[in-house]
């Protein structure tokens, strides 16, 4: 059914289209879809991703930015020449599709295991962290006059939402509440420069291929704060993917991201970005946490949340790591 309400938005929008071909769904969860297909064209077929919401889904998380918003900062990114996908067409509730967005589909690789091992990506793993110094340091760079409303945030707020989110879970751990002090004690205060913060910015989240870095993904998280976050959480362990020598996504150091965003004309605070690193490792912790909790509470017992809500002992040994004195 699908691959007909496609068909009939594409040939709306896109001049000369006949419709659709081969839509699959990629993934999907409680509030969003990923659909793969072709738009048939005279000239030459399109490969094509809908991002949506069902029609039957109204609420969203409230973190998240909004599909609408999602879209608007990919193209924004698309036209500064930041990797993104370009996207082709924004729904309208006439359409039937939900909530969302058509893009231009980019080849490459999402899962990291692959990213991290195979043969295909060897001459990549080299420049990657570097490399996507360059990207964040582009995403920054946005002007913040052209970007659609998002939530500003703060370490402050930050900190205050997660102590919040850690209490109501009824789950006492000794090691996040040492996590919830150090970062109380440290907290840096506003930061001297606001940005877009792309908020989810990691390795399993960016298209890889043979040359590096070809799109950033899933903006849902994006918000205006401190542009250190970015680059804490890209250093965050379980997004090493068992590569713990390699902080940055399991392929670079901390000094090759920092050089390539500092080559990009920006500056790096390396106390700031190790904040935000602490606070990224809380942060999948207390996510991990949550879906815990949503695996107990739901009947269903989906089986990837309690994979994921297990976890969150992983970062139980990560925030002692990172919180332990240098040199011991």
């Amino acid at each position: 059914m699908i691959e007909s309400e496609l068909s009939r938005s594409v040939v709306a929008w896109c001049p000369g289209a006949t419709g659709v071909t081969g839509a699959a769904k990629l993934s999907g969860g409680a509030s969003q879809e990923t659909w793969r297909f072709d738009i048939v064209h005279p000239s030459g077929n399109m490969g094509a991703i809908l991002r949506r919401a069902p029609a039957s889904y109204s609420a969203a998380p409230e973190r998240a930015a909004g599909l609408d918003a999602e879209a608007r900062l990919m193209q924004l990114a698309y036209e500064a020449g930041v990797p993104s996908p370009r996207v082709l067409h924004v729904l309208t509730p006439d359409e039937g599709l939900g909530t969302g967005f058509i893009m231009q589909r980019v080849e490459g690789e999402t899962i990291a295991r692959k990213i991290l091992r195979d043969d295909e990506f060897a001459n990549a793993r080299p420049i990657l962290a570097r490399q996507i110094g360059g990207v964040l340091a582009g995403i920054h760079g946005l002007p913040l006059q052209n970007l659609p409303a998002l939530r500003r945030m703060t370490a402050t707020r930050e900190l205050k939402e997660f102590e919040r989110d850690y209490r109501s879970l009824g789950w006492p751990k000794p090691v996040f509440e040492l996590a919830l002090r150090w970062l109380r004690e440290r907290d840096p205060g506003p930061s001297a420069e606001v940005t877009l913060v792309h908020g989810d910015f990691r390795n399993g989240n960016l298209i890889i291929g043979p040359d590096g870095v070809r799109a950033v993904l899933d903006w849902e998280l994006a918000h205006v704060g401190d542009p250190m976050e970015d680059l804490g959480w890209v250093c965050v362990n379980s997004w090493r993917f068992g590569e713990i020598d390699k902080p940055v996504g399991g392929f670079g150091s901390r000094e090759e991201l920092f050089a390539g965003y500092e080559a990009a004309g920006r500056r790096v605070d390396p106390a700031r970005v190790q904040f935000w690193e602490v606070m990224g490792t809380l942060r999948w912790g207390l996510m991990c946490c949550g879906m815990m909790q949503r695996f107990r509470a739901s009947p269903d017992h989906s089986l990837e949340r309690a994979m994921i809500g297990r976890r969150a002992s992983e970062t139980e040994i990560d925030l002692l790591r990172l919180l332990a004195p240098r040199g011991t």
